[in-house]
């Protein structure tokens, strides 16, 4: 099978705002190199150490909609997109070279993700075993780390959770894990459809999780909806989550960066009162709160 190989030149201090904008557009894999032959000598101790010009390297499956990727980056990228290059890949599978990078994770008070291939830290723990392959939602996304949180201090014994824009199926997968009943994961993605399913099976609660794509979500009343998608469709989906979550059930949406917070706080006003916001990394943000008892 063939990949689409998106090339961006960087600086330094650009790099991990560019990885965070790849991964919202769905990247499958991404990768930092070296674009200048520069030694990196040992960091001090919890940082991550980048080259002054770094290449960023993504992954996305072949039918991607590249201008479309293009023109968001552009778009959201501080200073527009930088030098970058689009390649075809022939029949490889570099995108689990990144493994060597990603590593358990705890959320909260409960909660690791575990690299399906390594060791639990806590074998006690709640661990979510995770091969993410090419759908977007590893927990290292400050987005994705807002909603593990939240489900974490949730009580979720015997609840119906919704996660809408499922990507990866990490966050259906740790309300499950976190003593949900049934969790429904919904998406456009065919390729996030089969790695929640896989994911749900590595973590044997397959058959609590029904997946599907939006025109087929039945009409069901959940205790708990989650959204980790974009501000536009968030804004668009506010009815349709709302209508899915039960009265004074529990509704959070990630995804969006500070300057969007007051447009959706309006776009979801009929339905939805959210306590106060949390946010991540300087500007990255989740709103969560109950969905109101009303017919609206």
């Amino acid at each position: 099978m063939a990949w689409l190989q998106l090339k961006i030149e960087s600086a330094k201090a650009d790099a991990e705002r560019i990885e965070e904008a790849l991964e919202l557009v769905g990247a499958g894999a991404i990768m930092m190199e070296d674009a200048a032959d520069q030694p990196l000598f040992e960091p001090p101790l919890g940082t991550t150490p980048l080259w002054d010009a770094t290449r960023l390297v993504a992954l996305f499956t072949i039918d991607s909609d590249m201008e479309a990727i293009l023109e968001f980056l552009n778009e959201h990228l501080e200073g527009g997109l930088p030098s970058h290059r689009v390649e075809i890949l022939e029949d490889q599978v570099w995108e689990r070279a990144w493994m060597d990078h990603y590593h358990p994770m705890c959320f909260g008070d409960r909660l690791w993700v575990v690299p399906s291939w390594t060791p639990p830290p806590q074998p006690n723990a709640i661990n979510l075993l995770l091969d993410p392959g090419l759908a977007f939602g590893t927990g290292t996304h400050a987005t994705t780390a807002l909603c593990m949180e939240w489900l974490d201090g949730l009580d979720l014994q015997d609840q119906i959770v919704v996660d809408y824009g499922c990507g990866s199926g990490i966050l259906a997968i740790a309300a499950l894990l976190l003593g949900a009943k049934h969790a429904y994961c919904v998406d456009l993605d065919p390729q996030a459809l089969l790695a929640s399913k896989d994911n749900a099976a590595r973590n044997h609660v397959a058959d609590k999780m029904t997946v599907c794509f939006p025109d087929a979500m039945p009409d069901i009343k959940a205790g708990v909806v989650v959204a980790n998608i974009l501000a536009g469709p968030l804004a668009e989906l506010a009815p349709v989550l709302a209508r899915l979550c039960e009265a004074n059930g529990d509704l959070a949406i990630s995804g969006i960066i500070d300057s969007q917070v007051e447009d959706l706080k309006t776009a979801y006003a009929p339905w939805v009162i959210f306590d106060k916001l949390n946010t991540k990394d300087e500007n990255w943000c989740r709103l969560s709160g109950k969905r109101l008892n009303t017919n609206a």
